[in-house]
């Protein structure tokens, strides 16, 4: 669903103005592949992250206290 809409509005913008809309289509790539290396950094912090919270909550898992 998503993917229709964004395809929506990139034909609303290709009537409205094509410069722009064709400028996007060949930028959007370059962009997309300059945010990768960002993606791999956010999902190795998030699992840095979950190792911490699981090292802090051991002992309480290990007392029987609830997982939050």
């Amino acid at each position: 669903m998503r993917t229709i809409i964004t395809f929506l509005l990139w034909v609303i913008l290709l009537v409205l103005c094509w410069p722009l809309a064709l400028l996007l289509l060949v930028v959007w790539p370059i962009l997309w592949l300059l945010s990768i290396p960002f993606r791999v950094m956010a999902i190795a912090m998030e699992a840095l992250l979950a190792l911490v919270r699981g090292i802090l909550f051991l002992p309480a898992r290990l007392l029987g206290g609830r997982h939050p």
